[in-house]
């Protein structure tokens, strides 16, 4: 097992104002298939960081029983407690207190790091998890797994890493500085697949809000990012009531597991206003794989191009849903903030 300590980082914007760069080249991977853990410093732009040390220990859950080190990261102002441990599981109970931005750390989401129980310790790619504030488990999580791409990448050493979430097989590639491309894979369009209630062309569902005869929001496209999204198209996001239609979409029958909904202004063939409410977290400033879903949505209903960037509240990802595969690359920044104990 790994053992997350070193004194605290400080804060930095480096990086997340910047222009993207598309990283060039398919997707490596470790030679065994996995990333093993080793010291790691971070250097900021202009300015030496203290080191996160990420060394191996002898044992799982390193220190006294409850007392588990964490990286404090985000993505675009979405932030997580990204936590490297065996054999975790948080009650939700214990997520809700550490995600409260009063009394607690304060973040959207909980992830774990661990190797996969399947398998055993490097015998292939850590497991990751996910939690939303809520207390609830998840399947997947862009901005996410872009900060979990990138603590592997630099405490390997290495421009390739490759983690496993419960839905499918995460590819991380270096793209800049503080910038990671993840292969998000294909998407999932399929209604049995979002999943959906009952079938229904994912191009454009029979959803509505407001009157009947006269809809504020109507028809979306439906995308599973190895999470269900609902797409609206909008003609001003910036006037979207964002938290209020959310939150009544998020758990419309339609969406058995709930929905992410996002509310996208296609500005031009290569450029998306897309704002998110997500599902167990609330209005956030970004969100990864509703970046994903929105350019995967507006794509097949000939709205955009498939190359694309998405401006969100906290910044900018640029979304290549790549035709030789199918696969959906997204690139962003990462930031650590700082790190404690839970």
């Amino acid at each position: 097992m790994y053992d997350l300590t070193g004194p605290n980082v400080r804060r930095s914007n480096a990086g997340t104002g910047k222009a993207l760069h598309h990283a060039i080249g398919g997707q490596g991977r470790a030679a065994n298939g996995c990333v093993s853990f080793a010291s790691a410093s971070y250097i900021g732009e202009g300015m030496n960081r203290p080191a996160i040390d990420i060394t191996p220990t002898d044992q799982a859950g390193s220190g006294p029983p409850g007392r588990r080190p964490f990286v404090k990261m985000n993505g675009l102002g979405n932030d997580f407690a990204v936590v490297q441990t065996a054999g975790f599981e948080p009650t939700p109970e214990q997520v809700r207190a550490w995600a409260d931005r009063e009394t607690g750390i304060g973040f959207d989401q909980l992830i774990t790091i661990a190797p996969d129980p399947q398998f055993g310790e490097g015998l292939a790619p850590p497991l990751v998890r996910f939690w939303n504030s809520d207390g609830e488990e998840i399947s997947a999580c862009g901005n996410g797994s872009r900060c979990v791409g990138w603590l592997l990448m630099e405490a390997a050493g290495a421009h390739h890493a490759v983690f496993r979430t419960v839905e499918r097989t995460i590819g991380a590639t270096r793209a800049g500085d503080q910038l990671v491309t993840l292969d998000m894979g294909a998407p999932r369009l399929d209604w049995q697949s979002i999943p959906l209630a009952e079938e229904m062309d994912t191009r454009g569902v029979e959803l509505q809000v407001g009157p009947i005869d006269a809809p504020l929001f109507h028809t979306p496209g439906c995308v599973s990012m190895g999470n269900p999204h609902v797409v609206f198209f909008v003609e001003d996001a910036e006037a979207v009531a964002v938290a209020s239609v959310g939150a009544l979409i998020e758990h419309h029958p339609l969406f058995p597991q709930g929905v992410n909904v996002s509310f996208c202004e296609v500005r031009a063939p290569d450029l998306i206003r897309n704002r998110v409410w997500e599902r167990g977290a609330g209005l956030t400033k970004a969100c990864g794989t509703g970046a994903c879903a929105a350019v995967v949505a507006a794509a097949r209903r000939g709205l955009c191009d498939r190359y694309v960037r998405v401006l969100m509240d906290g910044g900018e990802l640029m979304i290549d849903w790549r035709e030789s595969d199918d696969h959906v690359l997204m690139t962003g920044p990462i930031e650590i903030e700082f790190t404690g104990i839970l």
